[in-house]
């Protein structure tokens, strides 16, 4: 299942340049998403096509649909222990499930009662969900918004082997397009192809 790629520019020209918005790459089956560990968890994660060894199910694990805000998050891999970064095949209707299953990480009075409401929620889910700037490839933030998702306990296990198709490391990838991450350069940008997803109601 390799990833599509596409310019930057053509993608950046039909992007919308504000709102909450998901890009993912997606088909009818799955869901790409991105996330950068240290090599020990990173490559064992490639290498087996599950989560497994030093990672642990304990722990939140943050996913990312959007490329370039993993690359910000990362510093396009350069961060100490996200030196690897992979992109997940995740099915498609596990992706769906988790949106269905997010609770926003801060309270949100327009789709809660009360503080004691949201709070009652947090508890009972195990998925948060943070809408952040988005980035464009220097770093620098832009106008719309970019979704990353927390899983922790049942969505965490099932995450790790149930509703992984596949996982590659695509590091070779972000160290070759770094050198082009500049506006300079954002002509020879090519990065996987994303468009916004529809989600679930």
């Amino acid at each position: 299942m390799p990833l599509i790629l596409e310019p930057y520019l053509e993608q950046r020209a039909r992007w919308p340049q504000s709102g909450r918005h998901i890009l993912a790459q997606y088909s009818d089956d799955a869901v790409v998403v991105y996330q950068a560990y240290k090599p020990s968890i990173g490559r064992f994660a490639a290498e087996h096509g599950y989560f497994g060894g030093e990672w642990s199910e304990s722990r939140m694990t943050w996913i990312k649909p959007n490329f370039l805000w993993m690359m910000f998050r990362s510093g396009w891999a350069q961060k100490e222990g996200q030196e690897v970064v992979l992109a997940i095949w995740l099915r498609r209707e596990a992706f769906d499930e988790i949106l269905r299953r997010a609770v926003v990480s801060t309270f949100d009075p327009s789709m809660y009662e009360s503080r004691e409401a949201w709070q009652t929620a947090v508890h009972g889910s195990s998925v948060r969900l943070q809408w952040d700037p988005d980035h464009d490839p220097t770093g620098a933030k832009v106008e719309r918004r970019a979704i990353q998702l927390g899983l922790r306990g049942d969505s965490a296990r099932r995450f790790a082997r149930e509703w992984v198709l596949g996982i590659e490391d695509v590091t070779e990838l972000v160290a070759r397009e770094r050198a082009h991450a500049t506006p300079s350069r954002y002509a020879e940008l090519v990065t996987p192809r994303e468009d916004v997803y529809p989600a679930p109601a």
